[in-house]
């Protein structure tokens, strides 16, 4: 008899004998048996559950034959283990994704044609010590990887290794932060140095053939304070920068509204406007709440606004639309967008904008003070925010700078920076 049934009947059985001798009321005890039948299902059915889990681990357990292959299939890393002949005696799902035409039983050399690695596998099995090396691939992209090579011996005292084991590092992410971290100071020191340059020369010639000219000393100190300016403005964005990546881990927690944030940036930047002759026109919705930095999104749209009123013709208007919408995938966010109508950015800048140092036209970005690091911070700051800057542009008819931000439902009571 099933075990869900024998308990069925025997607590049928005792509460019967408890209603027919008054100790239990007939209501009570059909109430207690079904009670007590249904968490004996229920218990039973977890069980049976619970053993089902666990039924595909031990049928992988009794098939698992081969020691090394279950090993290396464990392993984090792409690894392959080769044979005296340098035939693939078996390898993981990571090697099979990096090099999809290996095969077990076949050389290694007829599918992976870099010299090097080749040549490390035959040094680690003639020397029988551990070889590394670095190659690179240009094809579909540019990776770098190191591999690894480490002779086994298997048996007691073989003169020669029978087993060569072979693991591969990604170096392609490391790689990549290196050129970056290379281009960036390459580039700050560029941008520290010319000012400097200019500032030394000027000061040479105060002290030497302008000392008596009061006025070419105004004029130069002039030159000399704007490229002061200059020096600063790149520091204080460097340093920016680097607060924002420290904390870009650290979603800020703290609700903001967008509404009152753009209005408080147009209002700051409405000199800048009128000297360039440029109205700005805002459409806002009355309130839009997002989790987020106040100072941080204050830094963000004067970047993108004052880019617009600098870069945009002047004379023409500039107007951003702060509304509702919908992401990619249907969640509500912010949608807010800065159109300039000026002449516009070529497609082949577009998605190179937010790079740290990248300017589209280097001699007019100077002219305006810019420092290259406006739309990199723009960028951070969004990520940070768990947010994003979308970017349209046609030659000729201006260019629309799109923030989108997760918006968030604030109770009533609830203080909005």
């Amino acid at each position: 008899m099933a075990p869900r049934a024998l308990v069925s009947l025997t607590a049928a059985i005792v509460f019967a004998a408890l209603a027919i001798g008054n100790v239990l009321a007939v209501g009570y005890a059909v109430a207690g048996f079904a009670v007590i039948t249904l968490s004996v299902f229920l218990a039973l059915r977890g069980i049976a559950s619970e053993e089902a889990r666990r039924l595909p681990l031990a049928t992988v357990a009794e098939h698992a034959s081969d020691p090394l292959e279950a090993v290396i299939a464990g392993m984090p890393d792409p690894v392959i283990a080769l044979d005296r002949n340098g035939r693939v005696l078996t390898l993981n799902e990571r090697a099979r994704a990096l090099a999809p035409a290996l095969r077990q039983g076949e050389p290694v050399s007829l599918v992976l044609r870099m010299p090097e690695v080749i040549d490390a596998i035959g040094r680690a099995y003639a020397s029988g010590e551990e070889q590394r090396v670095e190659y690179s691939e240009r094809i579909p992209i540019d990776r770098w990887f190191e591999a690894i090579v480490v002779p086994v011996k298997r048996q007691a005292d073989p003169a020669r290794p029978d087993l060569l084991l072979m693991t591969f590092h990604d170096l392609t992410p490391l790689r990549h932060v290196e050129e970056m971290r290379a281009d960036f100071v390459a580039n700050a020191s560029h941008e520290l140095r010319t000012p400097l340059a200019a500032l030394s020369a000027f000061i040479e010639t105060l002290q030497g053939t302008a000392r008596d000219d009061a006025k070419a000393r105004e004029r130069f100190l002039a030159i000399m304070q704007e490229q002061a300016r200059r020096m600063a403005r790149l520091i204080d964005d460097l340093l920016s920068l680097s607060r924002i990546e420290q904390n870009a881990h650290r979603r800020p927690d703290t609700p903001a509204d967008l509404v009152p944030i753009v209005h408080q940036v147009v209002d700051g930047l409405e000199t800048l406007a009128r000297d360039r002759g440029v109205t700005v026109r805002i459409d806002a919705e009355s309130s839009l709440p997002v989790l987020g930095e106040h100072d941080e999104l204050v830094r963000v749209f004067e970047n993108l606004v004052e880019n617009a009123l600098k870069y945009g013709a002047p004379g023409k208007r500039v107007e951003i639309s702060v509304r509702r919408g919908l992401s990619s995938e249907g969640a509500a966010e912010a949608q807010i967008a800065v159109r300039d109508h000026g002449p516009g950015i070529a497609p082949e800048h577009v998605p190179r904008l937010t790079e740290r140092f990248y300017r589209v036209d280097v001699t007019e970005s100077r002219a305006q003070g810019g420092t290259g690091l406006g739309l990199a911070l723009v960028k951070h700051i969004l990520n940070r925010h768990r947010g994003r800057l979308s970017i349209e542009s046609v030659l000729g008819r201006g260019a629309t700078f799109t923030v989108h931000l997760p918006t968030v439902t604030v109770p009533a009571a609830a203080e909005i920076s």
